[in-house]
């Protein structure tokens, strides 16, 4: 009996045990027929995407933004490749590590100056850890890429040897100390100058291509799957002359320095065409040192002083009201008008109306302009609008300022408003604007827009040429722009100019002295400035110089201080023509030209000038160049057809030089 009770529990123990089990089995069933369920339900293609989110990305390629040229094909600005090198340890064989990495290390050292035990100490962490994607060096250029792609292991490729490169483009200035504010930026951020003016040109069109995560802060490309290559951007040839800029900027820089001033401006335009040729703006970031940083001939406006009495006197002359034989009284130099006192400062009596731009007369001005639009402003003001003074000017340059002119509808207006204009106040105008108008006097009368691009270039083909655009078709009649230009010339030879007359070029200007900020208490301000052109008997340039808070103990005129800058740049860019100075470079020409095609010439650089090296061949010429300690960045291969900086420029160690080469 007790036998049967023992076999009786140890089944029912069995069964118990064995529905248990069942029971398990079933939900273990249940839930795989749930998950099958699930699955099939389940959008594939969303588990996939969601794999690929977090292990894979498309990352952007940038283009290589275009280059920026001066009108002689000069390089302003350029985009230069660099080079990051990173090693995958982990495709990298045992073997191929192990029987190389001492000439590795070898090479590395002689290359970078550091020791073999110190890259031996970090190759081995790495390799080590299996790192994929070891940053090994940084901003390589395309010398220094091509020598170390070449050492032991790295020879071998990507596969083999773990060499991996990413390319980079950094934007370089070849002309920074004498542009840089007017070539200006565009980081993505920010854009100004002839950067910002024509980034959608030159900017290019951004690739992609895909990168996989290597760990939690490092992502590996994958250069065989979903490359899409990016499209450089076009070159764009601007309009400045870099010999007038270089002018231009030594010249203001000198006579700021002397001056102690804050800050100043020049800009140089062609006549014929409108074509800006130089554009420089100064400014003092401590004593004696200047920068070019800030744009003050777009940006600023200004009440312009008596350069303005060239406009309001034209205006007289082409409504008839003044000629050769008009006549002002200006008494003692003083005068009040509607309670407003109005002065010259010096001289008086009877001037005519040569007399009264050549010397300066405020008085005079104000005289000949209330006595004829007193009654009728609009119409001394209708000649300001079509000579567009009242208008924005639409030019490519970001930031111009919109004049600012008083008209009877502001509530400023009163009696003297009008003579206050007459003589350059009451009116606030950018430097541009100014010289666009001494620019139509130049041109007879036709008043051209300011250009600032000849053309731009896609892959040697011209995409784009700029074209004159007229702004203003005739100003004034032939009678008033000749009678104009006759007094302005007078202005240089026998008026507040007379300083810089000269009986090799003949100039016609007109001084301008602005007080500024005058309502305020302190020590007197005072803009100097000089606006004319030349030669005065057929006008090739239009110069505008503008120099801010001088040093009045030595001096605040426009007569003193700008006009000075004038002359020294009519004489380096009219007299010395571009022939005669060639002529004066083969005189003292650093490299014989009659070796210039052969292939062993010895590049000497004497009194730190750069020499002559077009027409050599660059496989020669480049080593010595970087021997010497220079930087050197070159397309091409052959001959050197191009070079900058230009033969005789001052240039230091590790100065870059660009050389284009033939193809």
């Amino acid at each position: 009996m007790q036998n049967q009770n023992d076999y009786d529990n140890k089944r029912k123990k069995t069964l118990r045990w064995g529905y248990l089990f069942a029971v398990m089995a079933l939900c273990v069933f249940g839930m795989f027929l749930v998950r099958i369920v699930v699955l099939q339900n389940t959008n594939v293609q969303e588990i996939k995407d969601d794999y690929i989110n977090n292990n894979y990305r498309t990352a952007t390629l940038k283009a290589a933004r275009g280059n920026l040229f001066a009108s002689d094909g000069s390089i302003l600005a350029t985009t230069v490749m660099r080079y990051d090198i990173f090693i995958d340890f982990k495709t990298m064989k045992d073997s191929v590590y192990t029987n190389n990495i001492g000439a590795l290390t070898d090479s590395l050292s002689q290359m970078f100056g550091k020791s073999r035990a110190e890259f031996r100490k970090r190759l081995d962490e790495q390799r080590k850890k299996k790192n994929q994607y070891f940053s090994l060096v940084k901003g390589l250029d395309f010398d220094q890429y091509d020598r170390i792609r070449k050492f032991p292991i790295f020879k071998k490729g990507k596969n083999k040897g773990g060499f991996i490169v990413d390319r980079n483009y950094k934007r370089e200035l070849a002309t920074s100390e004498i542009g840089a504010g007017t070539i200006g930026i565009d980081n993505g951020v920010a854009k100004s100058g002839l950067e910002g003016a024509f980034s959608k040109f030159l900017k290019g069109s951004d690739g992609k291509r895909l990168e996989q995560r290597i760990n939690s802060s490092q992502w590996k490309p994958i250069d065989y799957w979903k490359v899409q290559e990016p499209t450089d951007g076009q070159d764009v040839y601007t309009t400045l002359d870099l010999r007038i800029q270089d002018i231009a900027h030594s010249a203001l820089e000198k006579q700021l320095i002397n001056f102690e001033a804050k800050h100043g401006t020049v800009i140089v335009m062609e006549v014929a065409t409108g074509k800006v040729r130089a554009l420089v703006n100064l400014r003092e970031i401590e004593p004696g040192v200047y920068e070019d940083a800030y744009n003050y001939a777009l940006k600023d406006n200004i009440e312009p002083g008596s350069t303005f009495k060239t406009i309001s006197l034209l205006a007289a002359m082409d409504d008839g009201f003044i000629d050769e034989n008009t006549t002002v009284n200006v008494g003692n130099g003083n005068w009040v008008y509607a309670k407003q006192r109005i002065s010259d400062g010096h001289g008086g009596g009877t001037y005519d109306i040569s007399d009264v731009l050549a010397k300066s007369s405020n008085v005079g001005t104000a005289k000949l302009i209330t006595k004829y639009y007193a009654d009728k402003p609009e119409i001394f003001l209708d000649h300001l609008r079509r000579w567009k003074l009242f208008d924005k000017m639409q030019i490519e340059l970001p930031g111009i300022a919109k004049p600012k002119i008083l008209t009877p509808k502001n509530k400023r207006w009163n009696a003297a408003t009008l003579a206050s204009i007459a003589y350059g106040y009451s009116s606030n105008i950018n430097l541009l604007q100014l010289t666009t108008f001494y620019n139509g006097v130049a041109n007879k009368g036709k008043m051209l827009k300011p250009i600032f691009i000849d053309k731009i270039m896609k892959d040697g083909q011209t995409v784009f040429e700029a074209k004159e655009e007229i702004l203003v078709k005739k100003m004034a009649s032939d009678k008033a722009i000749q009678m104009m230009t006759s007094a302005l010339t007078k202005a240089v030879e026998k008026g507040t100019a007379k300083s810089i007359f000269t009986p090799n070029l003949r100039m016609a200007g007109k001084t301008g002295t602005a007080r500024f900020e005058y309502w305020l208490p302190g020590p007197m301000k005072y803009r100097a400035s000089f606006a004319g052109f030349y030669p005065a008997d057929n006008p090739k340039y239009t110069c505008y110089v503008m120099i801010s808070e001088p040093n009045t103990s030595k001096g605040f005129y426009g007569g003193t201080v700008s006009a000075p800058v004038f002359k020294e740049i009519a004489g380096k860019t009219f007299l010395k023509t571009p022939q005669n100075i060639e002529k004066e470079m083969l005189v003292d020409r650093k490299v014989d030209l009659n070796k210039m095609v052969e292939p062993n010439v010895k590049v000497r650089v004497q009194n730190k000038q750069m020499p002559s090296v077009v027409g050599l061949i660059g496989k020669n010429v480049i080593p010595q160049l970087e021997n010497l300690g220079y930087r050197v960045d070159y397309k091409g291969v052959g001959k050197i057809k191009e070079q900058f900086p230009l033969e005789g420029t001052a240039i230091s160690k590790n100065q870059r030089i660009y050389l284009s080469l033939q193809n």
